[in-house]
């Protein structure tokens, strides 16, 4: 499997994946410090917005150009718009405009570079899911060391440094891409608008599908999407251990789901949803470090559950030939709730305390358990692939899972 092209390929994918974990903590801490909680909320949910706005998008783009182009592309972009974010932080404060600008492109470079992931690794690995195996265990270290790494960082010496290894981070990655050979199909001449609209329907026929996405969408306004703005301002310089330790309960929480095959994943994922409610409970509370690293770590092998038993459903259920669209939908559709929620955390706060906030988020992740629970086609979807109507799906041998 360790070719020339598969290791030039994971170290771009691991590198970018930490450049990725880092800016959430660094955009927090080093943004909060300066333009406060709303501050960090509007510069988030831009970045986020913007992913989401140019993701459908995105894999028409790599089938047409070429996934390693497309995605060398994006890193190419991001390098300037870290790099430039770094240079403002040497006089101190830079423009909030200018936070604002950096954060949407960044996004956008962000959306596209994202649907190419998973499109390289045939071309690069002759054994796709032992490659798509290693390229999980990097992205949950990674997850791990970004997070802490980007908090001592500013600790010790501040944005300008963590925003220059970001961008080097970005650069690693796309000399790496650019070094890989891969023979690239010509692809037939396609209908945009008919590949969207095909994927709309695929994923409007799921009703399990779409039901969770319409709760995830709460869930993303009121737990996941204010978090991050609300929860580094009340923890302060130790958010980034708390982050490792959520990092750390990601990879517990892959372990696990290697390790059990419920009958019902969906379902059994759901149940597990209920140990995430320790992350907004504790830093509700004000719980000593240790405590808080204990709750982040229970919370963090919970959603790892959720997403292995959702991710494992998305990939069985749907047809091999419209899966990357119809998962174009279901990550917009998710994703887009995060990034209200880091949108409305600033105003939010000046009509409740962070504190208070935070607890209610808590309530909030378990009324999302039960309302999961009480949809029938989540509570009975099984591990057998099942087309909407019902017959099964043909899955060809050899496809990454």
């Amino acid at each position: 499997m360790w070719t020339k092209s598969f290791t030039l390929y994971f170290g771009a994918r691991t590198i970018s994946l930490l450049g990725d974990a880092m800016m959430p903590v660094a955009s927090a801490l080093a943004v909060g410090e300066v333009y406060g909680i709303a501050g960090v909320g509007y510069v988030l949910a831009l970045w986020t917005a913007s992913a989401v706005l140019v993701m459908l998008f995105g894999g028409i783009v790599a089938d047409r150009i070429g996934a390693r182009r497309l995605m060398i592309g994006a890193d190419a972009v991001r390098v300037v718009t870290q790099g430039v974010v770094a240079v403002a932080f040497l006089d101190g404060a830079p423009p909030y405009a200018l936070l604002l600008v950096t954060a949407s492109v960044s996004g956008m470079a962000a959306g596209m570079f994202e649907p190419g992931v998973n499109g390289m690794v045939p071309l690069v690995a002759d054994d796709p899911q032992r490659a798509n195996a290693t390229l999980k265990i990097a992205e949950a270290v990674t997850q791990l060391a970004g997070p802490a790494l980007a908090g001592v960082l500013i600790v010790a010496t501040g944005p300008v440094v963590v925003y220059t290894v970001d961008a080097a981070t970005f650069l690693v990655s796309g000399v790496c891409l650019l070094l890989v050979r891969v023979a690239v199909p010509r692809p037939e001449p396609s209908d945009v608008l008919s590949d969207l609209r095909r994927g709309w329907e695929e994923f409007k026929a799921r009703s399990w599908m779409w039901s969770v996405i319409l709760v995830w969408v709460f869930w993303g306004v009121l737990v996941v999407g204010p978090y991050v703005p609300l929860s580094s301002q009340i923890i302060g310089a130790d958010y980034g251990w708390v982050m490792a330790a959520l990092g750390l309960g990601t990879v517990l929480g892959g372990l696990v789901a290697i390790r059990l095959r419920p009958r019902r994943p969906l379902a059994a994922g759901a149940a597990a949803i209920s140990g995430y409610a320790a992350v907004p409970l504790t830093v509700a509370l004000g719980l000593p470090l240790p405590l808080l690293m204990a709750g982040h770590l229970l919370g963090g092998c919970a959603l790892a559950f959720w997403s292995v038993m959702w991710s494992t459903s998305v990939q069985t259920q749907v047809a091999p030939d419209v899966v990357n669209r119809v998962n174009a939908y279901q990550v917009a559709g998710s994703v887009a709730g995060m990034a209200v929620g880091q949108a409305l955390a600033g105003p939010v706060t000046a009509l409740v305390e962070p504190r208070t906030f935070m607890l209610g988020s808590a309530l909030v992740t378990a009324g999302v358990v039960a309302a999961l629970l009480s949809i029938k086609p989540v509570r009975r979807l099984g591990r057998e692939p099942r087309e909407p109507g019902g017959l099964p799906i043909p899955v060809p041998t050899g496809l990454p899972t």
